[in-house]
């Protein structure tokens, strides 16, 4: 049986700020923003990602306190090509640091407004084997059923 992760609840305390953040300057794909009498809520999704992030005010989401979950982690195929992105689109980043020189050693961070942390990890592999096939990817890099 397969177990996928598909969707981590991110803690945020203006939602448009937040979808502006994550869609304008991350570069995740805004898959969907409903709002009805029950709630608000966008899921956003990273580029050859299966796993989305949701913002909003669901119950979940309103028991945690925006800023306080850490540890996310996204895997590049080049650090240093991620990091002139982001921060070419104003996103603040900490340095480079290799942990070690083998494949999987290499990382940066970056924090959303309300200092939700991520770390992005460079595994050289993903450029030639990615995790989710780029002909299984649509036009603007959602992932297509197989």
């Amino acid at each position: 049986m397969d177990w996928t992760l598909e969707v981590v609840i991110v803690p945020v305390s203006d939602l448009d700020a937040a979808i502006a953040f994550y869609r304008d300057q991350v570069g995740f794909t805004l898959d969907h923003d409903t709002t009805n009498e029950h709630m608000h809520v966008a899921q956003l999704t990273p580029p050859g990602s299966g796993c989305s992030i949701v913002v909003g005010d669901l119950p979940s989401q309103r028991s945690m306190a925006p800023g306080s979950l850490h540890g996310l982690q996204l895997v590049v195929a080049d650090a240093v090509a991620a990091r002139e992105e982001l921060m070419g689109r104003g996103v603040e980043c900490s340095e480079i640091t290799v942990f070690d020189d083998r494949d999987g050693g290499t990382f940066f961070g970056f924090a959303d407004p309300d200092g939700n942390s991520w770390a992005v990890q460079q595994i050289r592999a993903r450029a030639e084997k990615p995790l989710i096939p780029h002909e299984h990817r649509g036009r603007f890099g959602e992932n297509l059923e197989p």
